[in-house]
């Protein structure tokens, strides 16, 4: 596999990733929500779409707040939502696009490395 399938397979990755949580929330963008925030030692964090709707399920119940992640974990999920995911994976693809046209094979570890820890990193893979 060259650097650029190896981008192409990354961007596939993320893109079907991105496409099935935007479709099963009803939403590309997500925030998160702290709960308790009069507490300083408490930061849990309520997942959702913009549009309000839960991420999480389970948790929560009768007067109780749904369930939840500590915030920093919370803030990440909702800034890498899908769309970051589909903006990703449009970056891969044109990224893998101009190395398959322009740069050998050998080279393309040398000219795309950073994509290339990015494809990795989501494949699962260290070259």
């Amino acid at each position: 596999m060259t650097p650029a399938d190896e981008l192409r397979t990354a961007a596939e990755k993320i893109r079907a990733a991105a496409a099935a949580a935007a479709e099963t929330s009803g939403s590309t963008t997500w925030r998160a929500e702290r709960h308790f925030t009069h507490q300083t030692a408490a930061d849990y964090t309520h997942l959702s779409t913009t549009e309000g709707l839960p991420l999480m399920r389970g948790g929560g119940g009768r007067g109780r707040p749904p369930a939840y992640v500590h915030g920093p974990v919370g803030d990440y999920i909702a800034i890498m939502g899908p769309g970051v995911g589909i903006a990703l994976a449009d970056w891969m693809a044109a990224t893998a696009e101009t190395l398959a046209t322009s740069t050998h094979p050998d080279w393309q570890d040398t000219v795309a490395a950073l994509p290339l820890a990015v494809a990795r990193a989501i494949n699962g893979t260290t070259s």
